[in-house]
């Protein structure tokens, strides 16, 4: 293995677009989805990504006679359940008849080495 072409592995950028922290191996920013690079002619995509989780949920307001405030809260720990990082993603606020839905994919896309 070619130590220096694994330490591409994982590395990141940001969207010129949406301004996030996007994989440098990206060709779509997962966020906005715009375009960050395009491949060149004649060169044939790579394995698509493939589906590691996928969760959908509604939450609702549980008192029928008061607002509330949410806040949503995303972590990401390893397998020795240390914090990798922790985001709130969204705040808001639900009258008594709102409900808010949430959704979380994770896409695992296999790492493609220079040359390869």
């Amino acid at each position: 293995m070619n130590a220096r072409a694994d330490s591409t592995v994982g590395a990141t950028r940001v969207c010129p677009h949406c301004k996030a922290t996007v994989l440098a191996s990206s060709a779509i920013c997962p966020g906005c989805q715009h375009h960050l690079r395009f491949n060149a002619v004649g060169v044939k995509p790579g394995v698509a990504g493939y589906p590691a989780l996928q969760f959908e949920g509604v939450f609702r307001h549980p008192v029928a006679e008061e607002a509330c405030e949410y806040c949503v809260v995303l972590a990401v720990t390893n397998e020795r359940g240390e914090k990798i990082t922790r985001q709130v993603i969204s705040v808001g606020a639900l009258q008594p008849s709102e409900a808010r839905s949430v959704s979380l994919s994770v896409e695992l896309t296999p790492a493609r080495r220079p040359g390869k």
